[in-house]
């Protein structure tokens, strides 16, 4: 290499180390990004049983900073519903779906720090080429023709036409290079956009499995209240057919007449329409149950067994922990984050760019030589450019991104608002259930003493049928409302855990470097 080649090539090193430099220390422009100050807290919740002297039997657990931990529904203490969120966790198709959702965003960030690094290719060529036999001039090099000559007289002036074709063949190997440093933070910020994304749909996915975990559990509830309410109809229907013998032996002696029969039929023929309906919904919360543990709702099936339960108490913790249990609250921040990052992007735009390209290899017109010494070439270059006038659109795109993060700050205000709600809304609801149902089993054990005595009336002839078929009735109502209502409190219950977040916190949500981090080949094979 000659001292001119050297001191090209000694330059070219020092423009892509001083780039580098810049690049590494280089400004970011774009508004600093800031965590919104989560609202002030009360240091209880409003709707706590602590809170109120007359509260129910229910009460949330101590110490008043518990909160709850990992598999979150082992509370309620039932190995059939463990064994469901089990294989929920494994086969649910809505969380693998998000499941993947977070691989591509994970795989989003690579793709977006790839531009930190040149682009390098390769371009081996062989080209063969051959000029016209038209072309006028002399020519060198390996060609065949034939040439005329003409006079002109006594002056001897002659004109030769050249009708030689050049053939060549040419060989390349080049490795070429180019190169845009980040020098105003635009990459910086779009690999940042993309790690917020990620976090983004780390969070959605956390959101999904416990949104899908809580709608188990309370179908679970749902199904085995069914059971109980199937209970109370069967047991209701045998009191009938008893009802209906004893009124036809009595209509049979002439005790009493034929309406009374009617009715006791009338009565316990709605009493097998009702218990022949419970089978409807049933059905429908097994199939439902059977969906969300990734198995077909035709050979699947939860065994029949009545329950009532009252729900355990719940630690609750304080209203100040419960932004950072919220997979949704989290999911709106880094979402604030992502959008900030485009701002960036965006003003980045009113900067030059500075584009550097490199091209070295070997050139011969014979491939014995190609890869020799004296074959080689290179060349670099550097290019700046930047947009005189684009008619507003670089505004116009910053605007439109602030626009947008001012819409994602709002839009984590009424998640953290929203949250705050459904936390007081279970609260209320489950503290006030359990009084109500208090108040409904006492309903249910006077109903059913005024049964008795209406029976006791009917059987020595004072009142007439329709007075027990009237007391029947309300002793099946309000059967039913208390069944009813138990549901719900273990349903409300779950609801209750799924706004305080389950078992989850964001010291779970994975870091902008974890992220980052290449994907197990498990996690990448196509299922």
């Amino acid at each position: 290499m000659n001292i001119l080649a050297r001191k090209s090539a000694c330059r070219s090193v020092s423009i892509a180390a001083i780039a580098l430099l810049w690049m590494s220390t280089g400004c970011v422009v774009g508004p600093k990004y800031h965590a919104p100050a989560p609202p002030a807290a009360a240091p209880e919740y409003k709707e706590s049983p602590s809170q109120f002297k007359d509260n129910g039997p229910w009460t949330v657990a101590q110490p008043a900073d518990a909160k709850l931990r990992g598999k979150w529904w082992e509370i309620f203490g039932d190995p059939e519903l463990n064994a469901l969120e089990e294989d929920l966790n494994i086969n649910n198709q809505n969380i693998k779906q998000y499941f993947e959702d977070f691989m591509e965003a994970r795989a989003l960030v690579r793709e977006a720090r790839s531009q930190y690094f040149p682009t390098l290719s390769a371009v081996p060529s062989v080209t063969h080429s051959r000029t016209s036999a038209n072309l006028r001039g002399a020519t060198t090099g390996t060609a065949t023709g034939t040439g005329t000559t003409t006079g002109t007289g006594a002056t001897g002036t002659t004109t030769t036409i050249a009708t030689t074709q050049l053939q060549s063949t040419l060989y390349s190997l080049p490795l070429e290079a180019s190169w845009t440093p980040d020098l105003w933070g635009k990459v910086r910020n779009t690999v940042r956009n993309a790690q917020y994304n990620a976090q983004v749909s780390a969070a959605d996915l956390e959101n999904e499995r416990l949104t899908e975990q809580a709608a188990l559990a309370e179908y679970f509830f749902e199904i085995h209240g069914q059971d109980e309410l199937q209970r109370l109809y069967n047991e209701t229907v045998e009191a009938d057919k008893k009802e209906l013998e004893l009124t036809q032996a009595q209509y049979d002696t002439g005790i009493t007449n034929e309406i009374s029969v009617v009715q006791a039929e009338t009565a316990l023929q709605s009493a097998q329409a009702g218990a022949t309906n419970v089978a409807i919904a049933r059905a429908q919360y097994e199939h439902a149950i059977a969906t969300l543990v990734g198995k077909a709702a035709t050979n699947f099936s939860i065994p029949v067994k009545p329950m009532v339960t009252a729900p355990p108490p719940i630690p609750v913790g304080i209203p100040s922990q419960l932004l950072q249990r919220r997979p949704d609250v989290a999911a709106a921040e880094r979402t604030m984050a992502a959008a900030n990052a485009q701002i960036g992007i965006a003003y980045a735009a009113y900067y030059p760019s500075l584009n550097l390209t490199g091209e070295a290899g070997f050139e011969s017109s014979a491939i014995g030589s190609l890869v020799s010494w004296p074959s080689r070439f290179f060349s670099v270059g550097a290019s700046l450019s930047e947009t005189v006038f684009d008619a507003g659109l670089r505004r116009a795109t910053v605007q439109q991104y602030v626009a947008t993060y001012n819409a994602n700050l709002a839009a984590y205000r009424q998640t953290v608002l929203n949250a705050f709600q459904q936390v007081e809304d279970g609260l209320a609801e489950v503290r006030i259930l359990s009084k109500e149902i208090e108040q409904e089993q006492q309903a249910v054990k006077s109903a059913q003493t005024y049964l008795k005595l209406e029976e006791a009336r009917y059987e020595t002839g004072i009142d007439p049928y329709v007075d027990v078929l009237i007391a029947q009735t309300t002793v099946l109502s309000d059967l039913q409302i208390l069944n009813s209502l138990q549901v719900e409190e273990m349903t409300d219950a779950v609801a209750l855990i799924e706004a305080l977040g389950g078992g989850w916190d964001d010291s779970q949500l994975p870091t902008p470097s974890q992220v980052t981090q290449k994907s197990a080949a498990k996690d990448t094979a196509i299922q």
